[in-house]
C-alpha cells in the first residue's frame, strides 16, 4: 500500500517519526531486565532485514530464536513495531500472545500474512486491525526504518475472547513480565 506513495512525499516526511522511546519495551517495560537473547538466522541485530520478509518480497514473518527465559516463565508475548512510521505511535506489525513457555524457535513464515496461510490463533490486531503479520512497507523516500522485535516472558498465560489490541495486551501483562528481549531489523525501500 505505502509503496505507491511518491518518493518526494516520503522524503518530505523524513522527520516525522513516532519515536523509538514509544515502542512497548521502552515505554511500558523499561525497568524489566533485558535477559532474553532474541536473534534471527535471517539478519543480525541492527542489520538489514532481507526484502523476503517485507511487502516487497514474500511477505512472510522472519525466523526467530531465543534463550535465557526465566524458569518461572508460563508464556511469551511477541510484539513487532515500527517506531519510524510517520505516525503519532509506532506501527504494530505483529502481536502474538500466549506463545508456549517451552517454545524457543519461530520458523520462517509461521504467522499468517497477506497471501500466506499460517498460524492465526493467538494473534492480536496489527496496525491495519488484522490478526496477522503485517510485512514492512515503509513509504518511498522516507529513509531507513527500524523494526523492533520485542519478546516478553510472562509469569502467567493470557486469555482473550477476541484478537486484542496492543493496549489490551500491554494492560494484561503489566506486573507479569519476568524478562524481555529486543532485536532490531532495519529496512529501507529501495536500499540506502
Amino acid at each position: 500500500m505505502l509503496e505507491n506513495i511518491p518518493g518526494g512525499l516520503g522524503h518530505a516526511l523524513r522527520g516525522v517519526r513516532a519515536g523509538f522511546e514509544k515502542i512497548t519495551a521502552e515505554a511500558d517495560f523499561e525497568d524489566v531486565p533485558e535477559t532474553l537473547r532474541l536473534e534471527s538466522p535471517a539478519f543480525v541485530d541492527g542489520g538489514s532485514r532481507p526484502a523476503r520478509y517485507t511487502n516487497d518480497g514474500e511477505k512472510i514473518s522472519p525466523p526467530l530464536t531465543w534463550s535465557g527465559a526465566p524458569a518461572a516463565t508460563q508464556a511469551f508475548v511477541l510484539i513487532v513495531e515500527d517506531p519510524d512510521a510517520p505516525a503519532p505511535e509506532p506501527l504494530v506489525h505483529l502481536l502474538a500472545w500466549d506463545l508456549p513457555a517451552d517454545l524457543s524457535v519461530l520458523d520462517e513464515g509461521l504467522f499468517k500474512s497477506p497471501g500466506h496461510d499460517g498460524l492465526h490463533e493467538n494473534l492480536g490486531r496489527n496496525a491495519y486491525l488484522g490478526a496477522a503479520y503485517l510485512p514492512p512497507d515503509p513509504p518511498n523516500g522516507h529513509g531507513a526504518h527500524l523494526y523492533a522485535f520485542q519478546l516478553f516472558a510472562l509469569d502467567r498465560r493470557l486469555v482473550f475472547s477476541a484478537p486484542p489490541t496492543r493496549s489490551s495486551v500491554v494492560e494484561a501483562i503489566q506486573g507479569h513480565v519476568l524478562s524481555r528481549g529486543l532485536l532490531i531489523g532495519v529496512y529501507e525501500r529501495g536500499g540506502r
